[in-house]
């Protein structure tokens, strides 16, 4: 019996830890810049500079994200995947002041800052970091624990540290039946 009732707590906690993800993920949608249709986030298990970051139709950011620009923005296309504890950061600091901690640094170099922009059609893998000035191409692929520091072209599967290409998505052939038939569903 006490194993019954154990079990019946726990499938009500997770059940109503669910509801309340989807009830702060309506609530947050707003504090975006912009937030397409169809958006899944985890509010309670990520982190987000809501205020600068931009996002398409039809995206999933898997639990544990920190996606983060206080000077800059970070533009997501449509129909984007991301696994869990994906890291995305538009900043970095000011090193260059001699004669100063890092620390209390507050002015900013205008290349300290700068968007971060992921195409449509991408799945960055569990684990990736994506770093300032990065432009993800349009049906690319970020492996698992990929460090990107470098923009990537469309079709391209990445990976490493930092991330190399590591091959194209399709042959020349097939990616442009892909495109044609992408082209085809768009316009239906």
């Amino acid at each position: 019996m006490i194993h019954v009732i154990s079990k019946f707590v726990s499938t009500a906690h997770i059940f109503l830890q669910k509801a309340w993800d989807r009830f702060l993920m309506f609530f947050y949608r707003a504090q975006f810049a912009s937030c397409g249709k169809r958006v899944v986030f985890f509010p309670t298990k990520s982190s987000f500079f809501y205020k600068t970051i931009r996002i398409g139709d039809d995206v999933f950011i898997g639990p544990g994200a920190t996606f983060s620009a206080s000077e800059s923005f970070i533009q997501i296309g449509n129909k984007v995947m991301f696994g869990p504890n994906v890291t995305i950061m538009g900043g970095d600091h000011n090193t260059s002041i001699v004669g100063a901690y890092m620390y209390d640094v507050n002015e900013k170099l205008p290349e300290n800052d700068l968007p971060i922009i992921i195409n449509d059609d991408v799945w960055v893998g569990t684990g990736a970091i994506i770093l300032k000035g990065v432009t993800i191409g349009q049906g690319s692929i970020v492996a698992a624990g990929a460090l990107v520091n470098k923009s990537i072209p469309p079709y391209t599967v990445v990976g490493g540290i930092p991330a190399i290409i590591l091959r194209n998505r399709f042959s020349e052939e097939k990616l442009g039946e892909h495109i044609l038939k992408i082209n085809k569903n768009i316009l239906l």
